[in-house]
């Protein structure tokens, strides 16, 4: 994550209780690195098990993931990450279409048979 990405996650992120004087201990593991490893296992599809020792133990980073989660802050951090670029780029916040893999499309329960599959040219 590069150090202007950071800027804005950090300012996105919520303020720990302990340093608000609402009890807690502090965190044993650094949010950068928690964020940069909850990146890497969306990017690559790995499971939480199979984190690299580069990154901070897979449990601290599920149970990091898994309260924001819980308070709803993961949706609210998507949203703000994807409306932000847009709207800074004068589109509105909201895509206005979106993109079916044709195979997907082909492939489903709701496309009449005759139709279904890639072979339908060969009959």
């Amino acid at each position: 994550m590069t150090d202007r990405e950071w800027a804005q996650v950090r300012a996105a992120m919520p303020v720990p209780g302990w340093l608000e004087g609402r009890g807690g201990q502090p965190e044993r593991s650094c949010h950068r690195q928690t964020i940069n490893a909850i990146r890497f296992l969306v990017d690559n599809g790995i499971k939480w098990r199979a984190m690299p020792v580069d990154f901070p133990a897979w449990h601290r980073v599920y149970a990091f993931f898994r309260r924001w989660r819980d308070k709803g802050l993961v949706k609210e951090f998507h949203a703000g990450c994807v409306g932000s670029p847009r709207a800074a780029a004068g589109r509105s916040p909201e895509p206005t279409a979106g993109i079916i893999d044709s195979q997907s499309a082909k492939a489903a329960a709701s496309v009449p048979a005759s139709s279904r599959g890639s072979t339908v040219g060969r009959r």
